[in-house]
């Protein structure tokens, strides 16, 4: 926890209660020495006892029972002064901060009014009654009540303050880890896809013309070179596929597009909210940057129903056409503002975010919204050239053997 700015003001405050306290025991053993002053013994073995358990008391963490017999044994040895040296009453204004810190109310303020009786009592018995013996012991523990009360107010808004500052720093972090990570993923998903499109998609066309030189050509002088060089190929192929499988999505490893899905789907669910997965259509290997996209879309799409739809229905579906794949995301929620549709371009930050996503691939993102049902659909092209064409070319046929 870092220091609060309120903590000089915290030890000025016990530094003065420290020097208020010694003061007061100072003069009342001084006033014990002065010639006709009655009892100087027992009132200096008195006031060196109290100022030794006193700072004792800085050894013992507060709230502690330790702190409460303290607190019995400094108001014991004051009550002894009391009873034997006329000036031990002005060590009431020492207590009265200590009772007001350490014990809880209404205790604290019972202990408050027995000490000031105490003290005023005392005054009368050695100097007589009068009105100014009774007003300063009571004008002293008005002053110490505020004064009490104050720090206490003040304490507390330092100790919330703290917990903001604390709050904000962990929360600075939090969010400095998540767009660390962010970039992190969204490099990978880089990196995959240029792996994907440049590498691999040169490794299956050396493959499959290779594969295509040995079935033309079965009596060339070079095809043992040509069969190697295609196996090599084939090799690298594999190796550069699991590669582009490691920088792959983290939701989509080791599953289907559908799986990926279908997960995101049931963890979005809840006691007030029912999820439910369609696919339509015959599921095919898409290009991973689409079903990357696909994947984030919808834990965007699905985040926003969770968050702000206070939908109590909701469907994810996947469509696979003969030229596109569309995902739908439908729920029966209280709709999206429609001044925020109308902001250009695309909305909030997360619509635009999908919007961003959607276009790099080539695809179309479309959001229909009115109270009871909003529908998020994105759509992708599945073109003659994909930018894994080769890759069902490739698993129909045997490179393994001429």
């Amino acid at each position: 926890m870092h220091s609060s700015p309120l903590t000089p003001v915290f030890t000025a405050l016990r530094l003065g209660l420290h020097v208020l306290v010694t003061a007061l025991a100072v003069l009342t053993a001084v006033r014990a020495l002065l010639p006709g002053a009655a009892h100087p013994v027992p009132v200096i073995t008195l006031t060196v006892a109290f100022l030794a358990t006193y700072f004792a008391g800085a050894l013992l963490g507060t709230g502690s029972r330790a702190i409460q017999l303290w607190l019995l044994a400094l108001t014991v040895l004051w009550l002894g002064l009391v009873v034997v040296a006329p000036d031990a009453g002005y060590l009431a204004f020492g207590l009265f901060f200590l009772y007001l810190h350490l014990l809880p109310r209404p205790w604290s303020l019972l202990a408050v009014v027995a000490a000031d009786v105490v003290a005023v009592v005392g005054f009368g018995l050695h100097r007589g009654w009068s009105v100014a013996g009774a007003i300063g012991p009571t004008l002293g523990a008005a002053v110490a009540v505020g004064i009490g009360l104050g720090y206490q107010a003040l304490f507390r808004e330092s100790v919330d303050r703290q917990r903001l500052i604390d709050e904000l720093l962990s929360t600075r972090a939090t969010l400095a880890d998540q767009e660390r990570t962010a970039g992190k993923l969204a490099e990978r998903e880089r990196l995959a896809q240029e792996i994907h499109d440049t590498v691999a998609q040169g490794l299956s066309s050396i493959q499959l013309l290779l594969h295509a030189v040995e079935q033309s050509s079965p009596d060339h002088p070079a095809l043992q070179q040509i069969r190697l060089a295609r196996e090599t190929a084939a090799e690298d192929l594999a190796e550069t596929r699991r590669l582009i499988a490691e920088l792959t999505p983290a939701a989509l490893e080791g599953q289907s597009l559908a799986q990926a899905l279908e997960r995101i789907c049931r963890r979005a669910e809840s006691p007030g909210l029912t999820g439910q997965m369609v696919i339509e259509g015959v599921p095919e290997r898409l290009p991973m940057p689409i079903e990357a996209a696909l994947v984030r879309i919808a834990q965007g799409a699905v985040s926003n129903v969770v968050r702000h739809a206070r939908a109590s229905r909701m469907r994810l579906t996947l469509t696979y056409a003969d030229t596109d794949v569309h995902l739908d995301v439908v729920d029966d929620g209280m709709g999206i503002d429609p001044v925020v549709l109308e902001r250009a371009p695309s909305g909030t930050f997360g619509l635009a975010a999908m919007r961003s996503r959607v276009e790099q691939q080539g695809g179309t993102l479309a959001v229909e919204s009115e109270p009871g049902h909003t529908a998020v659909t994105a759509s992708f092209p599945l073109g003659p050239v994909q930018s894994n064409s080769l890759a069902p070319l490739l698993d129909s046929v045997d490179l393994d053997h001429p």
